[in-house]
């Protein structure tokens, strides 16, 4: 019996030095596609991931398409040993680009040189302003809007039932902490470079625009669930436009994640870190979900698919 597979790739925060080496090492196909990144980008994109400091890959000019190149080498050597059909994909954030390479929307170069743009333009954005962004745990929505009200603060996740993200300026998430922590609430604020998902990234996303223009979708040949909506999209245009709007807006990651739920037996998370699979479980502990972000990690998943069927 076959069992239906869903994707998910990770979005920025994930990266690490190191990341994507072994899939390097071990794996032709992932090979050829870092070669293929350095080509597109003009830049040895795969020295910077497997011996680039932290601080070199922080940037969203690096991580961006850093982080890109290393979900789908880790879904080329996936593939490699378990050639399979997607029923589902969608990433958070960044990663909503190589589930749109995945479902066949759009070659790997032309992805790439996307996303490169766009971290480029949100690098941009985060020099000019000075933002940051807090994870809320287990708040009530009622006190997560007051606290955005009164601070002039977004949501930029809903990222499960129990963890919110914030973002705003630097002054305005200090303050809420501050709040919270009188309240005895907790929050955690997150070592990102800006104020991502809020209206402060409204000037890289205008940039952005004429990028995404110059690039033609094509529709998914799987479901594809994007986070702007929370919902699946088919249609080039609307896909182009949700990838537009998720620059300054909300990302509905619990909604996307319960769609892939709703068509597959087990999810599988591609891409450095785990962070999808610890909100996976915060969402549904009883639904099977799998990382795979090295060589180890892979030959597990691929146990574990094993015993599924």
């Amino acid at each position: 019996m076959s069992i239906r597979i869903a994707l998910m790739f990770s979005g920025q925060g994930a990266q690490h030095p190191g990341m994507g080496k072994d899939f390097f090492e071990q794996y032709a196909g992932a090979r050829d596609l870092f070669r293929e990144a350095d080509l597109a980008l003009g830049r040895p994109l795969s020295d910077l991931c497997f011996h680039g400091s932290q601080a070199e890959l922080t940037a969203s000019a690096n991580c961006q398409p850093g982080i890109f190149s290393v979900s789908l080498a880790a879904y080329q050597a996936l593939q490699a040993e378990y050639p399979f059909k997607a029923q589902a994909c969608a990433g958070l954030s960044l990663g909503e680009y190589a589930a749109l390479h995945c479902a066949g929307a759009l070659g790997f170069a032309q992805t790439l040189r996307l996303v490169a743009r766009r971290g480029e333009l949100m690098d941009q954005a985060c020099r000019q302003q000075n933002g940051g962004m807090a994870a809320l745990l287990g708040l009530e929505p009622e006190l997560i809007e007051q606290l955005c009200a009164k601070h002039q603060l977004e949501v930029a996740n809903y990222n499960s039932p129990d963890q919110t993200i914030v973002s705003g300026p630097d002054q305005s998430i200090d303050a809420a902490l501050e709040d919270l922590r009188a309240l005895r609430q907790k929050a955690v604020r997150l070592q990102v470079a800006g104020a991502f998902h809020s209206s402060l990234m409204l000037e890289a996303q205008r940039l952005f625009a004429p990028e995404l223009d110059k690039v033609q979708l094509s529709p998914p040949r799987c479901r594809l669930a994007q986070n702007y909506s929370g919902g699946f999209a088919s249609d080039p245009a609307e896909i182009s436009a949700n990838l537009l709007r998720q620059v300054s807006g909300s990302v509905r990651w619990e909604a996307c994640f319960r769609l892939l739920m709703s068509h597959s037996d087990v999810c599988l998370e591609l891409g450095p870190g785990n962070v999808l699979s610890g909100l996976a479980k915060r969402i549904n502990r009883n639904f099977p979900v799998f990382s795979i972000n090295s060589v180890d990690s892979l030959h597990k998943t691929l146990s574990a698919l094993r015993e599924l069927q």
